[in-house]
C-alpha cells in the first residue's frame, strides 16, 4: 500500500512582484575565490556560496533548517520506506533555456555516484539502488534500505543538464542567478535568471562578488557603501561592524566547525591513544576566546544547531585540558617526547590561521612539537582529498541531520572520509541509525558522539556564531546556517 505524502512549499511564497524599474546590482565582498564551479566537486566555502544561488537540488534546507521542496513541488513515500517518487517543478529551465526533464535528475544523480567524477556527496546517496524517470514530470528513487535522512540529503545533489558541459568553467543550473563572467582572485558576476520558476524573482539585476582578501578593507568597504553585502564574516569584523551607521549584523549559530583533523593510517594517529593525547592537549574554551573573540561555543560532534541532537560536550571526559594526562598517553603509546607532528593549515581562512597557531602553543605543552605547513587553498584542498597530510587545520561544514554529516565523514568509505578512519561498531551504529525510529535514532546518535569525541579521526574545536552584514539598503535576506546564498532571490536593494 502507498501511502501519500504530499509535501506543501513551506516557505516558497509564489507572489507576483512587479520588478523594479532600475536595474539592481549587489556588490558582494568575499575573501577567496572560488576553487573551482563544478557543483558536485566543490567543498570549498568560497565556491559553495557562489553555486548555491546557481543550482538548486529536488529538496533545500531553510533557514530554520527544515526541508522544503525546491525543483520537486512535491513527493510521495512508499509505506516500506523504499520508494520517493517527486513530481517535478513545472517551468523550470536551465539557464541554456532547456526545459528540466526527469533524465537531469537520472543523470545527475548517476553522475555524482560515478567514481570518475570523485564527488564528495557520493556517499550520501549509497542507498540508492536507481534512481528513473516516472512520466514526463516525475522522477523516482528507490533505495536498498529505508533512510531517515534522505530527504535531507537531497538537497546536496545539484541537478545539472544532462550530458552538460564543463561544469567547472560554465556552471548551468536553475538556481535565480546565472553565470556571466569570472576573473580568479578578481570577481565573478551572476546575472538575474529571468526566465527562475518564481514569478517576480530575482528582483536583483546581478551579484558581483568582489575578491577581497583583507578583512578590513571589505569593512570599510561596506561602510563606505563600495559593497553592500558582507557573507561570513569573522567576529572580529563583526564585533567592528556592530555600531556602524546604516549595517546591519546578522547573525545564527553556524553548522559549520573549526577542527584538527588526522590520517588514521600514520603515525602516530593511527593510534587511538594518540587521537585521545590530542584531545587532551586542547583548551578549547581557550580557543573560543583567542581565535573566536568569544563567539563561540566548544565543539562536539555535532553542531549546537541541531538541538534534539547534540550532546553537551561536558559529556566528553577529554574536553578538560589535562597536557600531563596528554602526555602520559603518549608516553603508554611507546612514543619518545616531544612527538614531531607537521600541521597543514587552511591559509586562505585567517581564523584558521589564529586557530592554528593556538593550538600549536596548547599541543607544544603536551608533550607534542607541532610545525605548521600553512597551504594556500587549492593545494590544501587537493592534499586533504588525497589523504596526503598526517594531520591538519581547517573549517568544514556540518549537515542538518546527523547522517548528513557523520555517514560521509565517519562511515568506512565515506565520501569525506578523508582521514581513512575505519570503526566496525560506528558503522554498525550508522547503518542502523537510518532505518531506526526517532527515540532509538537519537540513542544510536548519542552513542556515535561518545564514541568519536575522544578517538575518533577529528578533534572538534569550536562551533562559531556565523555573521554577515548588510548595508540598511538591503532588504529580504535571511541567513542559513548552512551559509547557502540562496535566499539573496528575496533581496530587494533600494536605493
Amino acid at each position: 500500500m502507498i501511502r501519500r505524502m504530499i509535501i506543501a512549499a513551506v516557505g516558497i511564497a509564489m507572489s507576483v512582484a512587479v520588478m523594479p524599474a532600475r536595474a539592481q546590482v549587489l556588490e558582494i565582498a568575499t575573501d577567496q575565490s572560488p576553487v573551482g564551479l563544478d557543483p558536485h566537486v566543490a567543498t570549498a566555502f568560497s565556491t559553495t556560496m557562489v553555486l548555491s544561488t546557481i543550482y538548486e537540488g529536488l529538496t533545500a534546507i531553510d533557514p530554520d533548517l527544515r526541508v522544503v521542496p525546491a525543483l520537486a513541488e512535491s513527493w510521495t513515500v512508499s509505506s516500506d520506506g523504499l520508494t520517493y517518487t517527486f513530481h517535478l517543478r513545472p517551468g523550470a529551465t536551465f539557464h541554456d533555456s532547456k526545459l528540466l526533464t526527469p533524465n537531469d535528475v537520472v543523470a545527475s544523480a548517476a553522475r555524482v555516484r560515478d567514481p570518475k567524477t570523485g564527488s564528495p556527496f557520493a556517499s550520501r546517496f549509497a542507498m540508492v539502488d536507481r534512481v528513473e524517470p516516472d512520466g514526463d514530470h516525475g522522477v523516482r528513487f528507490v533505495l536498498s534500505a529505508p533512510s531517515a535522512s534522505f530527504l535531507t540529503q537531497l538537497a546536496a545533489l545539484a541537478i545539472v543538464p544532462a550530458g552538460g558541459g564543463d561544469l567547472a568553467k560554465q556552471p548551468d543550473g536553475t538556481g535565480p542567478f546565472r553565470f556571466k563572467e569570472w576573473q580568479p582572485n578578481t570577481f565573478i558576476a551572476l546575472d538575474r535568471n529571468a526566465a527562475y520558476w518564481q514569478p517576480g524573482h530575482p528582483a536583483l539585476s546581478e551579484l558581483r562578488f568582489e575578491i577581497v582578501p583583507e578583512a578590513t578593507t571589505r569593512r570599510l568597504g561596506l561602510t563606505g557603501d563600495t559593497y553592500q553585502f558582507l557573507p561570513a564574516i569573522d567576529a572580529a569584523t563583526a564585533a567592528a561592524l556592530n555600531s556602524a551607521p546604516d549595517v546591519h549584523l546578522l547573525q545564527t549559530q553556524d553548522l559549520a566547525y573549526s577542527l584538527i583533523g588526522v590520517n588514521t593510517t600514520k603515525p602516530p594517529f593511527d593510534n587511538a591513544a594518540v587521537r585521545e593525547a590530542l584531545n587532551y592537549a586542547l583548551d578549547r574554551a581557550q580557543i573560543v576566546q583567542a581565535a573566536y573573540f568569544g563567539q563561540a561555543s566548544a565543539a562536539g560532534p555535532l553542531s549546537p544547531a541541531l538541538r534534539d541532537w547534540a550532546l553537551p560536550v561536558a559529556d566528553f571526559p577529554c574536553y578538560q585540558p589535562d597536557p600531563e594526562k596528554a602526555k602520559a598517553l603518549l608516553q603508554q603509546a611507546g612514543l619518545t617526547l616531544p612527538v614531531k607532528l607537521t600541521l597543514n593549515v587552511l591559509g586562505s581562512l585567517p581564523l584558521v590561521v589564529d586557530i592554528a597557531q593556538v593550538v600549536q602553543a596548547q599541543a607544544n605543552k603536551a608533550g607534542f612539537e607541532v610545525t605548521l605547513n600553512v597551504q594556500e587553498a587549492g593545494r590544501f584542498i587537493q592534499d586533504w582529498r588525497a589523504g596526503n597530510f598526517t594531520a591538519f587545520a581547517s573549517l568544514n561544514s556540518g549537515g542538518a541531520d546527523p547522517d548528513d554529516y557523520f555517514g560521509r565523514t565517519f562511515q568506512t568509505g565515506g565520501a569525506t572520509n578523508v582521514y581513512k578512519y575505519s570503526n566496525p561498531q560506528l558503522d554498525k551504529i550508522l547503518i542502523e541509525a537510518r532505518v531506526a525510529p526517532p527515540a532509538r535514532r537519537k540513542a544510536l546518535y548519542d552513542e556515535a558522539q561518545r564514541m568519536l569525541a575522544c578517538d575518533g579521526p577529528v578533534a572538534h574545536l569550536a562551533y562559531g556564531t556565523l555573521f554577515a552584514a548588510e548595508r540598511s539598503t538591503v532588504q529580504g535576506f535571511r541567513l542559513n546556517p548552512t551559509r547557502s546564498l540562496l535566499g539573496l532571490r528575496d533581496v530587494t536593494v533600494a536605493r
